[in-house]
């Protein structure tokens, strides 16, 4: 049953609109009510009568911390892949055990097509040195498989070969008319620009977020101020994902992250975590990831933020003592 379930679900999902979206959150949280054993154990604690749950709103959202504690799946199948995140070795990783990877990597394009066009289009240039260094990176899995779906023969991945980077970008600048995206978190992206500046207006610079420690922490408007006068665009886009989730949101500029069909974002009271907030308000960040069909679609997040009238919303800081992730989260 679970099966058909998530044959027919997933086959719906990549039709979903915001028509449809309530519809179809509502049926996979009845579903992962019952088929998810962590997010029933806390449904039950929470003493929550499944058949009243009439609105979204009226959702239980799972908090993010027990994806590190806990194997958070929903059905019963061997994971295909397990992505993790990153962090210190002496730091409790978050894993999203996923049943196949068929569904990631087709909604993953979807959402970035619905943005920015044919994927076959772009040349991908990859700085994701601390990503890289580890094998279980859903960044690193997704931009590879955009790399492979593009097709062309000047996408690549740099570890610190700052220099050769340097090189490729200004060999495309002037050889090609294919747009040109550098994928690259936020630290990285900070050391090549002070050590090799380059002026490529038509460049787009999608920054990951995450400084790790490693050096000042800076505003958002800092790192986007230095970077474009560092590589010399316009606006720095912004990509905002996470282990947790199977979507991804993207900023084109100003830190404002456009909403895809398969993401939905409430914003929750800092001081009563079931208590959701208008448009306009700043509080918690809950997550409705309907790709997450294999582990949990409702995340209560550590993120702090706020929606906006047009459908996009921003990401403010984290709570204090929040772990820090490698997701897009700069100081504001």
């Amino acid at each position: 049953m679970t099966s058909n379930f998530r044959q027919t679900f997933t086959r719906e999902l990549l039709r979903v609109s915001p028509r449809n979206f309530t519809e179809q959150a509502l049926q996979l949280f009845r579903y992962q009510a019952i088929n998810n054993p962590i997010y029933a154990q806390y449904l039950h604690a929470l003493d929550t009568n499944i058949a009243e749950v009439q609105h979204i709103t009226q959702i239980p959202f799972l908090p993010i911390e027990l994806y590190k504690y806990h194997t958070i799946k929903t059905g019963t199948f061997d994971s295909k892949i397990i992505f993790e995140s990153s962090g210190t070795s002496q730091q409790t990783r978050s894993k999203q055990h996923l049943a196949e990877t068929n569904l990631y990597e087709t909604v993953s394009v979807q959402i970035f097509e619905q943005l920015y066009g044919n994927i076959e289009n772009y040349t991908f240039l990859a700085l994701l040195p601390s990503y890289l260094e580890r094998s279980t990176s859903s960044l690193v899995y997704m931009v590879n498989h955009f790399i492979g779906k593009s097709k062309q023969q000047h996408s690549g991945f740099y570890l610190y070969n700052f220099n050769d980077l340097a090189k490729k970008l200004r060999f495309l600048q002037k050889n090609t008319q294919q747009k040109v995206i550098l994928w690259g978190v936020t630290f990285a992206l900070l050391d090549f620009v002070q050590q090799y500046p380059i002026k490529y207006p038509n460049l787009i610079v999608m920054e990951t977020g995450g400084m790790k420690g490693r050096g000042k922490e800076r505003t958002r408007a800092e790192v986007q101020q230095i970077l474009q006068q560092g590589l010399g665009t316009a606006h720095i886009h912004s990509e905002y994902g996470m282990t947790e989730l199977s979507s991804q949101a993207y900023a084109k500029h100003a830190g404002r992250f456009k909403m895809s069909s398969f993401l939905q974002v409430c914003i929750r009271d800092l001081y009563d975590p079931f208590n959701f907030l208008p448009t306009g308000a700043s509080g918690g960040i809950n997550l409705i990831d309907l790709a997450n069909v294999d582990t949990c679609a409702f995340i209560e997040t550590k993120d702090i933020g706020k929606l906006h009238p047009d459908n996009t919303f921003e990401v403010l800081g984290r709570f204090d003592n929040a772990d820090i992730r490698g997701c897009n989260l700069l100081v504001l």
